[in-house]
């Protein structure tokens, strides 16, 4: 078992490639406009896929892969199994590399004395 907060609510968004995991939550009782209080996670191990425990509209238990799910909110003092999603998700947009300024002036290098006598 992986912990996980008690307060974190996700949101489905199902992979649609081949290789995508199974169960697909969409073709399972789940629903794009709703949000899943995570009731636990499991992984066999760290270098595999984590499966979240979600209980779906029809009160139906599931292990869901985390590959998809997506972080709706921390809603501390929630107990619902679902919530409706109550705004579109921000979608994350990319920060700008910050760029390096290459400074002009060398910064000033300190000297140290050795057998109590400077050098300069």
């Amino acid at each position: 078992m992986i912990d996980v907060r008690e307060d974190l609510y996700v949101v489905i968004e199902q992979l649609e490639t081949t290789l995508a995991p199974q169960p697909k939550p969409l073709n399972h009782g789940f629903s794009k406009d709703v949000s899943y209080l995570v009731l636990g996670a499991f992984s066999l191990s760290e270098s595999s896929d984590a499966f979240f425990i979600l209980s779906n509209d029809h009160d139906e238990i599931w292990f869901i892969s985390n590959r998809h799910l997506r972080t709706y909110k921390l809603l501390p003092g929630a107990t619902a199994f679902r919530l409706p999603v109550t705004s579109a998700l921000p979608r994350r947009a990319k920060a700008p590399r910050a760029r390096r300024r290459k400074s002009l002036a060398k910064p000033p290098v300190r000297r140290l004395a050795t057998n109590g006598a400077s050098h300069h």
